[in-house]
């Protein structure tokens, strides 16, 4: 018996659709006005305008007349710094500085600290299409915040046909084939007071290539398809402790009929990874058949995968136990 597990990845294939992640300046408004402190200065415009890259410009150099690398794709912030240099120019070169800014087809433009722009560059910037908005967050405060917010609007999302569990913590993605009994086995672990992400499919972004976070299409969420009864409203019947938004995904189950699996690793010694997004996460399939609780069964590998993440591996336990066991035979 080897002491090393074998590894074994498999690839998501077919079953996932990947979304190139397109962001707006109406979108990056709409989504985080609230929590940016956000507030449009004259009228809506610009709003179709792309943003391109996920993180945030202060264009002082640019102002200045430097236009030898110039981030044109990113949000521009105007804070105290280039207020003041504004200020100081006349109002001939203050025209011509910031006509010559907003030329460079930048998505928006946010003044921070609550500043505003004078009157005649707010119309120049909207006469070119530039929104501009105004928040009263310090300028490096608001940096640090909106490349966290773009980074996230970044992230590659892709969607597969599983449903979404946590489990004591634990993100657990349960896939198979349609009829498989997916469904009754996440309504068995609601039942046992977990909480349910997404029924049936899933949608999953990747945060900084580090990590993947789960959660539900908005028209779908709450919701869950039960066969023989229909869709029912999970928070109606099981209150609201039994939903979650969101996930990271800790773990993928692969429910199969007992009958397509020529073989079933009994130890657990090997491992299996499953690729999404190229970020792998640890796998196991689970032999389907009546009489079998499935939902128990994936409670405990969520367990089981809990421990491991503390560092306590059962299977590879077991193993060095057993070799140890078999070389003192020999010895005797």
């Amino acid at each position: 018996m080897n002491s090393e597990p074998a590894v074994q990845t498999i690839s998501s294939g077919s079953e996932q659709r990947m979304n190139v992640p397109i962001v707006s300046v109406g979108s990056f408004f709409e989504n985080h006005a609230k929590k940016l402190q956000l507030k449009l200065e004259g009228k809506e415009i610009g709003f179709d305008r792309r943003i391109r890259e996920p993180t945030i410009n202060r264009p002082g150099l640019a102002l200045a007349g430097f236009y030898n690398y110039f981030a044109a794709k990113r949000v521009q912030v105007l804070g105290a710094a280039e207020q003041s240099y504004l200020k100081d120019l006349g109002p001939k070169q203050r025209h011509a500085r910031f006509h010559a800014l907003c030329a460079q087809r930048i998505p928006c433009i946010v003044m921070s600290r609550g500043f505003r722009l004078s009157p005649e560059l707010l119309e120049l910037a909207q006469s070119m299409g530039i929104a501009v908005f105004r928040t009263p967050t310090i300028t490096m405060k608001f940096i640090n915040a909106a490349t966290i917010a773009l980074e996230a609007d970044f992230s590659p999302t892709i969607t597969e046909f599983g449903s979404m569990v946590d489990i004591l913590g634990i993100g657990v993605l349960i896939r198979g084939a349609s009829g498989v009994g997916k469904s009754e086995a996440v309504l068995g672990l609601i039942e046992r007071g977990y909480s349910l992400v997404a029924d049936d499919v899933t949608r999953i972004k990747s945060l900084e290539g580090r990590e993947l976070n789960a959660t539900a299409p908005e028209l779908t969420r709450y919701h869950m398809e039960v066969r023989g009864i229909g869709i029912i409203n999970v928070v109606s019947v099981f209150g609201i402790g039994a939903i979650r938004i969101e996930k990271r995904l800790d773990l993928v189950v692969t429910l199969k009929d007992w009958q397509e699996l020529p073989e079933v690793d009994r130890i657990g010694l090997d491992r299996e990874l499953y690729e999404i997004l190229k970020i792998q996460i640890p796998h196991i399939t689970i032999p389907v058949r009546p009489g079998r609780d499935v939902a128990r069964l994936i409670e405990v590998a969520a367990m089981d995968q809990k421990l491991k993440g503390l560092g306590v591996n059962s299977a590879l336990e077991f193993n060095t136990q057993l070799l140890s066991s078999m070389m003192e035979t020999t010895k005797t």
